[in-house]
């Protein structure tokens, strides 16, 4: 035994000696690097026989071994504190391990919290927990204690609707008895805003407006800060004596229901917004209603407004129809057909859009389906004749409309002049237009027309907000040597300064190219 004794002791001292031995070294090789006291000793052997040019060489070689020495230094304290960040990140990883390990302890007891009273709920209805919760069609199940069963035929879940239809119970569709023409409804306006209103427009813009609402439900007024675009929209529903519904659209609008509301769940009750309830109330009348989306750009537009936009695109005007609810109960409001609601064909959607970086590029979908008016510059003031509020109805107005496109249809010549555009803007700028913007075009023109407008000036100012626009879309940079040629193209064809407003907007362009 002794004799293993001895040979197990002398096994562990050469094991555990070579550890010293690795340390010692270590510690003996850091302690030779900077023993100084060595370095100058060697120095004072030599340097009695140096001459000048060793003298050089030795302060080099010194210089060399002070960064060598630098560089070890350096090199170890990287090697320490790549450690200590290894050993952190590591801590933070067991921290942070441990605190996702306890939010799921939390979640799963939250689950069998729900599932405990998910089962109450059930037994309430004399079910076992364990059983399949559903009723199957036809079934009646126990109304759960504490609550009332809701009766379909009674409950009322469109408050303000409901309000709307007691409110035109015995409502009749009144005929005013308008006989005024639209260059007469031009001024009409005009005055009525700077009388009443102290808002003073052109005629111009007031004829683009009329002519705007001619060839679509959704209107856009579009420019800088300040210079009335909501209060255009706001004076036209005071000009009606039925006040524009104004929504503020907000950064959160993303669908539908911003525009129409939601059904809850837990209240049993529908969330009208005031959307709703003016499109609701206009199908009882022949007045002319407003919705003002403000800022509409705030948010994408093609997000909230989708269904609209696609809805106000069909031609039967029986086919805008739109579904608030799923199914519909016996209570409902009265133009309310299984959830369905018809949109009435008197209410138009003005929207107003500022382009700055709070808000959302306004995508060719709307635009394509719009009419945008600039509004650019502040009216000059002057004095105007007294007018007040009008009567107005709806198909009195859309009449003149109807009349003003086929009395006024666009010349053939003109149609020619747009077509041999519309092939050199394909050839030099690869963009074109659909049959939806010249169907468009074939209603604003006319009435623009009939509201005391040129024909050319009407088609340059389409072209220019509705086609033109699209070339923000392309690389002014490759295009900027063709703008010149479409000004003389333009000047050529429509004649000298017609196309003022597609003019200015391309040199603009080229400017900013």
């Amino acid at each position: 035994m002794g004799t293993f004794l001895k040979y197990f002791y002398e096994i562990l001292n050469q094991f555990f000696g070579g550890f010293i031995t690795i340390f010692s070294g270590l510690l003996t090789g850091i302690g030779q690097i900077f023993n100084f006291k060595q370095y100058i000793q060697i120095a004072k052997q030599y340097k009695g026989d140096f001459n000048v040019s060793e003298w050089i060489l030795f302060g080099i070689s010194m210089l060399i071994l002070l960064v060598l020495v630098g560089l070890v230094v350096l090199f170890v304290v990287f090697i320490i504190r790549k450690y200590i960040r290894f050993r952190k990140t590591i801590v933070d990883q067991e921290s942070l391990l441990d605190e996702i390990s306890d939010l799921n302890a939390r979640v799963a007891q939250l689950l069998k919290e729900k599932e405990d009273i998910l089962a109450m709920k059930v037994s309430q209805l004399g079910l076992k927990p364990d059983e399949s919760n559903t009723i199957e069609p036809g079934e009646e199940g126990e109304t759960p204690e504490g609550e009332e069963e809701i009766d379909t035929n009674t409950s009322i879940r469109f408050a303000k609707l409901h309000d709307v239809d007691l409110r035109y119970e015995d409502y009749k569709i009144q005929d005013y008895g308008n006989s005024f023409a639209l260059p007469e409804l031009v001024e009409l306006f005009r005055n009525f805003c700077a009388s009443q209103l102290r808002l003073y427009y052109s005629t111009e813009l007031i004829r683009l407006f009329i002519s705007a609402l001619a060839s679509t439900k959704l209107v856009i007024l579009q420019g800088i800060s300040g210079t009335g675009k909501t209060s255009l929209a706001y004076a036209w529903g005071k000009f009606l004596k039925h006040d524009s519904c104004v929504a503020s659209v907000q950064p959160s609008w993303r669908d539908r229901s911003e525009l129409f509301g939601y059904f809850n769940e837990f209240t049993k009750k529908f969330n009208e917004t005031d959307i709703l309830k003016e499109i609701y109330e206009a199908g009882y009348t022949d007045d002319i209603h407003t919705v003002i989306l403000d800022e509409m750009n705030i948010s994408r537009v093609e997000y909230y407004f989708a269904e609209m936009l696609s809805i106000l695109e069909m031609p039967n005007k029986d086919e805008w129809i739109v579904e608030v609810v799923a199914s519909g109960w016996g209570s409902d409001p009265i133009h309310l057909h299984n959830g369905k609601l018809q949109i009435p064909p008197n209410v138009w959607y003005i929207g107003t859009i500022n382009n700055d970086d709070s808000t959302f590029m306004v995508t060719d979908k709307v635009y394509d389906r719009a009419m945008p008016i600039d509004i650019n510059e502040k009216g000059k003031v002057f004095e105007p004749e007294e007018v007040s509020a009008q009567d107005i109805n709806y198909s009195y107005l859309n009449q003149l409309f109807e009349d003003a496109i086929a009395g006024n249809e666009m010349s053939q010549e003109v149609l020619d002049k747009v077509e041999e555009m519309d092939d050199y803007v394909i050839k030099h700028f690869r963009i074109a237009f659909g049959n939806r913007i010249v169907a468009h075009m074939k209603k604003f023109v006319p009435v623009y027309v009939a509201c005391g407008g040129d024909e050319v000036s009407g088609v340059d100012y389409f072209i220019a907000k509705k086609i033109l626009r699209k070339f923000e879309q392309l690389n002014i940079s490759f295009i900027r040597d063709e703008i010149d040629g479409f000004v003389d193209f333009l000047n050529k064809t429509f004649g000298e300064d017609k196309m003022k407003e597609c003019i200015e907007y391309v040199l603009r362009l080229k400017k900013i190219g």
